[in-house]
C-alpha cells in the first residue's frame, strides 16, 4: 500500500484534481507579462522568458483567478509541490515533469491559488509558467505583496528535512517524498507573523565545513548569492522588492556535527576559530546587503551556541545594536524526522519559540 505522503490528495469538499485538461482549455503557458502580472512571489527565482527558474526550496507563488478550475504550468523533474487553493492543499505533485495539472470542480467565482516547492533539489533547476485559468474563467492580478519579510538561512534543519516521516531510517526516495519546507519552522514562524519569507537552506552544508567533511571545496557561503543552485556563478538579481526587516542565520549543525576525520585541514582549535571568523564575515555581508536597519538573528544549538554568542559579542561591542542572539532551545523535541531531523511536531514548536522571541524584537516591521 503507498504511503499516505505518496498520494495525490484531494480535496473532496473543495476541488477535483485533474491529469489533463478541462475540455476546451488550453495547456499553452501564458506569455511573460502575464506571469509577472499574476503571480506573487518572494523567492529567488530568475525570470528566463516564460517562465520563472529557481532551485531554493519553500519558493511559493500564490494568484489570484475566477472560475472553477486552474491550471498550474511546471516544468520540474525532481521537486515536489503542493497546490493550495483558498487555503486548502488539493493536490500534492510528485516530481511533476513537464505539464499543466490542472484543479477543476471549484464552486464558481473569485479564488486563491498557493504553489510551494516542498524539497531541496540544489541539483536541478525547476520552471514555473505561470497559472491558466479554465474556459469561461480568468486569472486576476497578482495578491499584493505582504510588508513584512523575513529571510531564513540554514541547512537540513531549516530545509524541513524528512520532517513528515514516522521513522527515523529512511531511503532517498522516501526523504524525498516526507521533506516538506512549508511546514518547517522557518515557513510556520512567517505565517504566523504574517510575512513574506525565503529559506535559502542547503542540505549538509556548513558555514566552512560540510557535513562529515564532506565536498571541502564549497560550503554554504558558496551557493548564498545564488538563484540557481547547479549554476556556478549564478548570482541572485534582486528586483527591488526582497528587503527584508528580519534575516535569522542557523548555520553550525554540519560544521561541529561529526568529528574531524583523517586528512581534514582541521584541528579543533583551528575549525572553531574559522568557524568564528567565516561566521562574523558573513554577518558582515548581511549587513553590507540589507543596512543598519535589518534585524539579524544568529542561531546558537549544540556544540557551535557558544561560538555564535561569542561572534554576537562582538559585533555588539562594535556597535551592531541589530545582531541578536537565540540560543536554540530543543527541549521536548522528538528528532523523529529523516535521520534525526526535525520532526513536523519539532517544527511547530521551534515556530512558536521562535515567535515569541521575535515578537519581543524591537524589528522596524
Amino acid at each position: 500500500m503507498p504511503l499516505p505522503w505518496l498520494r495525490i490528495l484531494v480535496a473532496s469538499t473543495a476541488a477535483m484534481a485533474l491529469a489533463g485538461p478541462p475540455a476546451g482549455a488550453t495547456a499553452a503557458p501564458p506569455d511573460e507579462d502575464a506571469v509577472r502580472a499574476s503571480v506573487h512571489t518572494a523567492g529567488r527565482v530568475k525570470d528566463a522568458g516564460d517562465v520563472l527558474q529557481y532551485s531554493w526550496p519553500g519558493v511559493y507563488f500564490e494568484g489570484r483567478f475566477r472560475g472553477t478550475g486552474i491550471g498550474v504550468v511546471l516544468d520540474d523533474p525532481a521537486a515536489d509541490y503542493d497546490v493550495q487553493i483558498d487555503g486548502t492543499t488539493v493536490a500534492t505533485l510528485v516530481t511533476p515533469g513537464r505539464t499543466t495539472h490542472w484543479i477543476n470542480g471549484l464552486r464558481d467565482g473569485v479564488h486563491t491559488v498557493r504553489l510551494v516547492k516542498r524539497n531541496d533539489t540544489p541539483w536541478s533547476t525547476s520552471s514555473f509558467g505561470g497559472f491558466v485559468a479554465a474556459p469561461g474563467g480568468a486569472v486576476l492580478t497578482r495578491p499584493a505583496a505582504r510588508s513584512r519579510q523575513i529571510e531564513f538561512i540554514g541547512d537540513s534543519l531549516t530545509v524541513g528535512y524528512g520532517n513528515l516521516s514516522t521513522s527515523r531510517d529512511c531511503t532517498g526516495e522516501q526523504l524525498k517524498r516526507t521533506t516538506n519546507s512549508d511546514v518547517s519552522y522557518g515557513a510556520l514562524t512567517a505565517r504566523r507573523l504574517r510575512a513574506d519569507y525565503q529559506i535559502n537552506a542547503y542540505s549538509g552544508l556548513g558555514m566552512v565545513r560540510n557535513y562529515n567533511g564532506g565536498t571541502p571545496e564549497v560550503n554554504y557561503r558558496s551557493f548564498y548569492d545564488r538563484a540557481l543552485l547547479n549554476v556556478p556563478g549564478d548570482v541572485w538579481q534582486n528586483p527591488g522588492t526582497w528587503r527584508p526587516q528580519l534575516v535569522v542565520v542557523h548555520l553550525g549543525t554540519n560544521d561541529f556535527s561529526t568529528p574531524v576525520n583523517p586528512g581534514e585541514p582541521w584541528t579543533d582549535e583551528s575549525l572553531a576559530a574559522a568557524y568564528r571568523s567565516a561566521y562574523s564575515g558573513f554577518l558582515q555581508k548581511l549587513r553590507t546587503r540589507y543596512g543598519p536597519g535589518t534585524t539579524i538573528l544568529a542561531v546558537g544549538a549544540g556544540p557551535f551556541a557558544g561560538h555564535v554568542q561569542q561572534v554576537v559579542e562582538e559585533r555588539t561591542g562594535a556597535g551592531d545594536r541589530r545582531v541578536r542572539y537565540w540560543r536554540l532551545d530543543d527541549t521536548g523535541l522528538d528528532f523523529l524526522g529523516c535521520h534525526w531531523h526535525y520532526s513536523a511536531r519539532d517544527d511547530r514548536l521551534l515556530a512558536d519559540r521562535l515567535t515569541s522571541f521575535i515578537t519581543d524584537l524591537p524589528i522596524r516591521w
